[in-house]
């Protein structure tokens, strides 16, 4: 019986070990387990990234720049109200953060002419610093802007790469025949712009801004210029930016701007 007794610490220690022994085999394989687990899941991550649609990765890394260089003139109703004065830097950054190889125009549109302040031009820089504040009179007042735009649009030249694009900042309002509010995005010289921009193809975009006219004044006025530029965004492959009968600032236009072109060039790509 003692000889029998004296073997069992012996054996409590050796279970006890084999058991610890089993526990730790057991912790380490789990540990390897999630080990490569995660390894796995990261590398499904990284492949994932890399097979987002073009159209993803711009709208997740560079919708605060435009990435394709394009071809762009940038028309500045005259008579726009003072507060339009205020985003004049905002649009300079946005022209000087356009990709190498961009083209653009700056122009004023005034009583009768197509003010061009800076020809088509490589250097951003330079096209920046032509802008200047809107006059914001009366006296200044074009009767619609339709038709500088149209001297504006002949002069892309059809032989640029890149795609063609007018900023077009204005109230939209044509009362070259009188202010009738039936015609509204149906004037004749809306209707000229349109065909004259998809024969060039150049896509127009609009910020919608009130000129010290009627626009300021009459929520009629308001609405048949912002329907004449939605109309023209729409029938030109572009994008018409207004909000409500409210005036805001430039910075959620041009944000919204730059998403859209990237969209653009995403699909066409």
């Amino acid at each position: 019986m003692e000889g029998k007794l004296s073997h069992r610490p012996s054996l409590v220690r050796q279970s006890a070990s084999q058991k610890w022994v089993k526990w730790y085999q057991l912790g380490v394989g789990k540990v390897m387990f999630f080990r490569k687990a995660v390894s796995f899941l990261m590398v499904l991550a990284i492949t994932s990234l890399f097979a987002l649609p073009a159209s993803a990765k711009i709208h997740n890394g560079q919708k605060d720049r435009v990435i394709a260089p394009l071809n762009l003139a940038i028309l500045i109703q005259d008579d726009l109200v003072s507060r339009v004065g205020n985003e004049i830097n905002v649009t300079k950054e946005f022209i000087r953060s356009l990709p190498s190889g961009s083209r653009v125009m700056v122009g004023y549109i005034t009583t009768g002419t197509l003010q061009v302040r800076q020809p088509f031009t490589n250097n951003l820089q330079e096209a920046a610093a032509s802008l200047r504040i809107p006059a914001s009179t009366t006296a200044r007042s074009p009767y619609n802007p339709y038709v500088e735009l149209i001297e504006a649009l002949k002069k892309f030249d059809s032989s640029w790469k890149g795609a063609n694009a007018v900023l077009l900042i204005s109230d939209g309002l044509d009362v070259s025949r009188g202010f009738d509010t039936t015609s509204a995005g149906r004037t004749l010289d809306l209707d000229r712009a349109v065909n004259e921009a998809n024969k060039r193809n150049v896509a127009v975009y609009s910020f919608y801004a009130p000129s010290v006219g009627l626009t300021s004044h009459s929520q009629l006025a308001m609405s048949y210029g912002q329907s004449s530029l939605n109309r023209l965004a729409s029938d030109t492959g572009g994008k018409a930016f207004f909000q409500g009968n409210s005036f805001v600032t430039f910075d959620s236009y041009f944000e919204r701007l730059r998403q859209t072109l990237n969209e653009q060039y995403a699909r066409a790509s």
